[in-house]
């Protein structure tokens, strides 16, 4: 493939996502470096590699992760799938089971413990050995309805891939020490979790099947943003354009009853629903740039610095 026709696919992603034009630049400076990581791990590696993609809400781990699977199929003939921690999510009766078993603050979605690892495990090991004519469906969650969506709905990868992208928020992240579990960081901690029942559990999960997740990963891209506080702005932003998206349904040809169980957070829930994640995005923030394999940086309007590639000892 040409120069010219690897701009023009650029050109028209950006187009289709509703990106502004300078995110050529950021292609330019930001991910084709990360493509050419990719490709000589794969080269080195002779196999299926799996790569993460660590960042808080906002930072851009989807337009990343879609930037990367596109170009590394179209220009470089590299089979690749992109697999979202988040549709790995417990449906919602399962976590409503744990909620009633360990803790009521399991029946929101997004710290440890609320991901079927096993699952993801099991549909990378497909991916990894899956033979030119296999089909292997990707696990998808609707975060509007929050809760899963129905297996025959998936998407479909067919063939074997050679790179597996696996993005979310918590990638990566470690255990905190016991000790400063101790004092509650916020007012959902200390009013909903005073005893420490559920931020223990969360960490516990951290030590054990999560960080057997985790060292699966060939390399680790952190998406470092910029502060806590832009991450419940971004947040914000996101829950404001899925309101906006589902708005539109209607003239879409949604069902009226579809429409009705939609879920959307006003700004008061979103601050809350942030304060579940402020313990492990902190932490994240804190101490996972000196150990991520790739750092980039997210400044506050969202542009992404040139990669800073980890030395290998």
């Amino acid at each position: 493939m040409s120069d010219s026709e690897l701009r023009a696919i650029i050109d028209a992603l950006i187009e289709k996502e509703g990106l502004p034009q300078n995110y050529a630049t950021t292609v330019e400076q930001t991910i084709l470096p990360l493509i050419e990581h990719i490709v000589s791990l794969r080269n080195a590696k002779n196999r299926t590699i799996v790569l993460g993609i660590h960042g808080a809400q906002g930072t851009g781990k989807s337009t990343l992760a879609l930037f990367l699977t596109r170009l590394l199929y179209d220009h470089y003939q590299c089979p690749t799938v992109s697999i979202s921690l988040d549709d790995l999510y417990l449906t919602r009766a399962e976590r409503g089971a744990l909620a009633e078993r360990v803790h009521p603050l399991f029946m929101t979605r997004g710290v440890p413990g609320t991901h079927d690892l096993e699952l993801g495990e099991q549909v990378i090991d497909k991916l990894r050995m899956a033979g030119p004519c296999d089909r292997t469906r990707i696990p998808a969650f609707d975060k509007s309805r929050d809760d899963r969506v129905p297996p025959n709905e998936w998407p479909v990868f067919e063939g074997r891939a050679e790179v597996v992208l696996v993005e979310g928020w918590c990638l990566g992240a470690l255990p905190e020490d016991d000790k400063a579990l101790a004092a509650p960081l916020n007012t959902l901690e200390a009013a909903e979790d005073p005893l420490g029942i559920w931020r223990r559990y969360v960490n516990e999960c951290l030590k054990g099947e999560y960080q057997a997740f985790f060292n699966e990963l060939d390399s680790l891209i952190m998406l470092k943003a910029p502060s806590m506080s832009r991450v419940l702005e971004w947040r914000t932003l996101q829950e404001h354009k899925l309101a906006e998206k589902t708005a539109r349904a209607p003239n879409e040809g949604a069902p009226a009853q579809a429409v009705q169980e939609l879920r959307i957070m006003s700004d008061q829930e979103v601050a809350r629903f942030i304060m579940h994640y402020e313990r492990v995005t902190r932490s994240c923030l804190r101490e996972l740039p000196d150990r991520a394999d790739v750092l980039i940086e997210v400044s506050d309007d969202h542009s992404l610095s040139r990669p800073i590639f980890r030395t290998q000892s």
